[in-house]
């Protein structure tokens, strides 16, 4: 059957028969492990509507799913019939039950590949070596990685690389309900943070709706957020990620302080109040007021000025006032 009349047939919604997601975890004895953040969605009814929050899927688009599992969103993803379909499982224990549902996705022209291993060291670039058309990223995210990849991929989106060659490259992602909560915090919110600042510079993020911890096995402490991140078409910045996000991660690091207080940070001790009087002047920034309360623009502001305070004095560069670099968790700070 010619791969058009397939699609008329199925319309997105008649699949071949398919095992539910708990005849599968029957079948192979499938259970969630504690320590790798695992948490299966049975009901059916929200894994459409998470597949659904990705927008529209053409039949010549790809999805990359993170995480499938046993295949609950995997299920919801094949019944729109994309032309292909990459999976990225770390859990070997899965393989058997998302083989089977690649061998049920063949009729209706879907092309499915199975790669097992760890998304944060997935190449993107060389397994979706061509992207002609759009590529929706989703995924039911580990807890203990949601943030990390998070960053890991708007760092890409600001070289556009990797996933993100294409300009439409959207993001559907599943977070703790309080993470999923920074994201989208608004100027002001008493949860805005680094993360915040971070993915509304170069993307839109929106909240699509909370998924109750009881509708997941096991049932979670918390519950859960689907977030949508659609890549601004001009990005609020060309300053490199890394700048942007040293100069970010400085002033929240006192974030119940004046705003000047962890911007000024950046320097050493003998020229620090000095420096930090001048750089606020020039990027017309309010000194005294908290980092919650500073737009994306008065961030990207403060920023651009020690880009350029940088460029005539390198020697600052390498400054690092607490010695260490901080771990990716405390993007949530």
């Amino acid at each position: 059957m010619p791969q058009a009349a397939a699609r008329v047939l199925t319309g997105g919604v008649r699949l071949p028969p398919m095992p539910t997601i708990r005849d599968l975890v029957k079948l192979y004895k499938l259970q969630a492990i504690k320590y790798m953040s695992q948490n299966f969605i049975m009901d059916e009814r929200l894994t459409d509507k998470i597949v659904k929050s990705a927008g529209r899927i053409d039949p010549h688009d790809t999805v990359l799913e993170v995480g499938p599992g046993p295949g609950g969103i995997t299920r919801s993803i094949i019944r729109r019939t994309p032309g292909r379909l990459v999976l990225v499982e770390k859990d070997a224990r899965f393989m058997p039950a998302l083989e089977l549902l690649k061998e049920c996705a063949r009729p209706l022209q879907t092309q499915v590949d199975i790669y097992e291993g760890d998304i944060l060291r997935f190449d993107i670039e060389k397994h979706v070596s061509e992207i002609e058309h759009r590529l929706h990223l989703i995924g039911n995210l580990p807890f203990s990685i949601s943030t990390r990849l998070l960053i890991n991929w708007i760092h890409d989106l600001s070289l556009r690389r990797g996933a993100f060659r294409r300009s439409d490259t959207a993001m559907t992602l599943t977070f703790q309900k309080e993470v999923a909560e920074r994201i989208c915090a608004p100027l002001g919110h008493d949860q805005r943070c680094r993360l915040s600042i971070m993915s509304q510079i170069w993307t839109q993020p929106l909240m699509k709706f909370i998924i109750p911890g009881k509708a997941f096995v096991p049932k979670p402490d918390v519950d859960v957020g689907v977030v949508k991140l659609i890549p601004l078409k001009q990005p609020k910045t060309l300053l490199p990620f890394e700048l942007v996000e040293r100069v970010v991660r400085h002033v929240f690091n006192m974030r119940q302080k004046y705003c000047r207080r962890g911007y000024s940070t950046l320097f050493p001790p003998k020229d620090r109040d000095d420096i930090t009087d001048s750089l606020f002047e020039l990027a017309d920034v309010d000194p005294i007021i908290r980092p919650f309360e500073l737009s994306v623009e008065e961030h990207l502001r403060l920023a651009t000025v020690y880009a350029e305070f940088m460029q005539k004095h390198p020697e600052f560069a390498d400054y690092d006032y607490r010695g260490r670099k901080q771990p990716v968790e405390n993007y949530l700070d």
